[in-house]
């Protein structure tokens, strides 16, 4: 994988390296502030701290269109392929759809969702923005489309290949895992993939490095 890759390190020889799995298409850029937050938190505990950007997403040379799902999962297994030492990958909403063929110590998975969630709000978002522009579609039409053209939504565009294997997937099994959703019973915090636009929550970094942080002590790294 030759994308760019945000790496976070602390002053002495890392405990891990935790690889940060964002959110997928426009989730990412919402929440991009305050993952780079978490892994400064991260770094301070002593704790490598690694961003990779996928194929066709921000600084790629590679276009979004000739990518797919399957193509993510073999690159990030790749990164995780070439990191020293003990790895935690840490995927936050539909980056827990793309790491599991990461042979990682550990994993750690913040509110993950279904393929099938985030492709219908890719949907909505181009009805609602062909409606605007005065264009007549439907779920069903652009269901139609996509099984045989590549698709604009939301800004991405994306192949037929994309469009059936993201409606497909779920999050698959790995162990150890942790999953932890937002709330009281989970991380403190907002989902910043809802807003409109980047957000930043200190509060919510913090928290999601000091659970990773302990997460990383049930499976033998101290």
């Amino acid at each position: 994988m030759s994308e760019h890759r945000l790496r976070i390190v602390p002053a002495g020889t890392p405990r891990a390296t935790i690889l940060i799995v964002p959110p997928l298409f426009e989730e990412a850029n919402r929440t991009r502030r305050t993952l780079v937050l978490a892994m400064r938190a991260l770094a301070a505990d002593g704790f490598a701290a690694l961003l990779p950007d996928l194929p066709g997403q921000n600084e790629s040379l590679i276009p979004l269109v000739e990518v797919d799902m399957v193509c993510w999962q073999d690159a990030l297994a790749e990164v995780v392929s070439g990191i020293d030492g003990p790895a935690i990958v840490a995927s936050c909403r539909g980056g827990a759809l793309i790491d599991h063929k990461a042979e990682a110590k550990a994993w750690w998975r913040l509110a993950p969702v279904g393929g099938a969630s985030l492709l219908r709000t890719l949907m909505r978002a181009r009805i609602s923005a062909d409606r605007e522009a005065g264009v007549a579609s439907s779920l069903e039409s652009l269901q139609d489309e996509a099984k045989t053209t590549p698709l604009l939504l939301a800004g991405n565009h994306l192949s037929p290949a994309m469009i059936a294997q993201l409606g497909a997937s779920e999050a698959q099994a790995v162990e150890p895992l942790r999953s932890i959703g937002l709330g009281a019973d989970g991380i403190a915090g907002t989902p910043l993939w809802l807003r409109a636009e980047p957000g930043e929550d200190a509060a919510m970094a913090a928290a999601i490095a000091a659970d990773i942080s302990a997460w990383s002590k049930t499976c033998g790294i101290s």
